[in-house]
């Protein structure tokens, strides 16, 4: 894929989730097949029946934890509609926890791709060293698209 599809899938994956550069809000999920197809799309939000209280949501202990993942939302939402996202590319907004990275792995997508340029509080370092880890190990190819305009 050239670097102008890239960032349309991007763009998009920003649009659905209604973007911020803070992972404990809002990430979105574009799943992308080798024809350019939208296999799937997810979004970070609270599960069905949870309630968006006020304290939760000034309260990162207690939102985090509730949160559902966008790339474990597009993951599911194509198991629930027979989409095999086997050798897929996943654009993201941010780059996916290791909970994420696991799903990814296991759902077979080839690539992750996020904006280049984040950047990555302390807080994230950690987790993020260790989903990058996980990639290497299954193979799976992680690339940076800039977001600047062409």
């Amino acid at each position: 894929m050239s670097i102008k599809w890239d960032r349309r899938f991007l763009r998009l994956a920003e649009h659905i989730s209604g973007w911020s550069k803070d992972p404990s809000t809002k990430v979105g999920c574009v799943v992308v097949g080798a024809d350019r197809e939208i296999r799937s799309t997810g979004f970070n939000g609270f599960p069905r029946g949870i309630e968006d209280s006020a304290e939760r949501l000034d309260n990162r202990e207690l939102k985090y934890p509730l949160i559902c993942h966008a790339e474990e939302n597009a993951i599911m939402h194509a198991a629930r509609v027979g989409v095999s996202l086997k050798g897929c590319t996943a654009f993201v907004t941010w780059p996916p926890c290791t909970r994420c990275a696991r799903s990814l792995v296991q759902a077979g997508v080839s690539e992750v791709v996020y904006p280049g340029g984040l950047d990555i509080p302390d807080r994230w370092s950690d987790d993020f060293e260790m989903s990058t880890g996980m990639f290497a190990e299954a193979g799976v190819k992680v690339r940076t698209v800039p977001l600047e305009d062409d």
